[in-house]
């Protein structure tokens, strides 16, 4: 026997509830209004190439390599053509306002917090003792034991302690402000003194220093990086209108 199952609009506004997603739909809707009029203000526009240039590299993207593959994920997504070439305007139109509220703000936004974008290669065990961390640093520091054999002996993670602990590159804010102090500090390769924090004692050994350098990858991560803080300011300032004529 087939199932067919029909889904209306108001069970998937139900769904959406239910799921504790409306307010990141709603602020989507609200995002999508502030930089709509944002456009008309700068008279922004979109060429057909654009579109045609935008189209093409989502397919590309998505491996929709046919005319058929793409109609079939537009049905699967409940995407009409209109709709696609909509979704295409809005992500140029997004990069477009973007650029032009900060792009010339890239530069001096770097080399302010060009320490932020600090990152460091670097290996980690974390123990509970403090005093075996130090027995432990010791041991490493006078060629007795390896790093990697401390982290073999004392990461319980599994895949942790198949990499001898190793974090990969690591950036300056994902680190507790403890740890980024002392590691930033050092002349790599070098092992550091036990660091401790509500985490427990880390032993860690840093690899590398990357400094931070501004290419496209950076560029573009601060240009997202500046619009998105725009864009909360912005539904920010609406929410306290609205609460301010809340209380009129």
């Amino acid at each position: 026997m087939s199932l067919s199952i029909t889904v209306t609009s108001e069970e998937i506004i139900k769904e959406i509830k239910l799921s504790g997603k409306m307010s990141d739909v709603i602020e989507g809707l609200m995002n999508r209004k502030i930089i709509n009029e944002e456009v008309e203000l700068a008279e922004i526009k979109v060429e057909t190439e654009e579109l045609q240039q935008a189209a093409d590299q989502f397919r590309l993207v998505n491996n929709l390599e046919s005319a058929e593959a793409t109609h079939k994920w537009l049905q699967r997504n409940q995407l009409s053509v209109e709709d696609f070439e909509e979704m295409l305007y809005f992500s140029i139109i997004s990069g477009k306002l973007a650029n032009h509220l900060f792009a010339d703000k890239i530069e001096p936004y770097f080399y302010q917090n060009q320490l932020n974008y600090a990152e460091v290669v670097m290996y980690e065990v974390i123990l509970d003792d403090e005093d075996l961390a130090m027995e432990l640093y010791y041991a490493i520091d006078e060629d007795e034991m390896s790093f990697w054999e401390v982290a073999h002996q004392y990461i319980q993670d599994k895949e942790l302690r198949r990499k001898g602990g190793y974090l990969g590159s690591v950036k300056r804010q994902e680190l507790k402000p403890e740890i980024s102090a002392a590691v930033f500090a050092t002349n790599p390769p070098q092992l550091l003194k036990p660091v401790i924090t509500s985490q427990g004692v880390h032993l860690i050994f840093v690899e590398e220093i990357i400094e931070p350098k501004l290419d496209g990858k950076k560029r573009y991560q601060i240009l997202a990086d500046l619009f998105s803080e725009w864009l909360k300011g912005k539904l920010q300032e609406i929410q306290t209108i609205e609460d301010s004529v809340a209380k009129m």
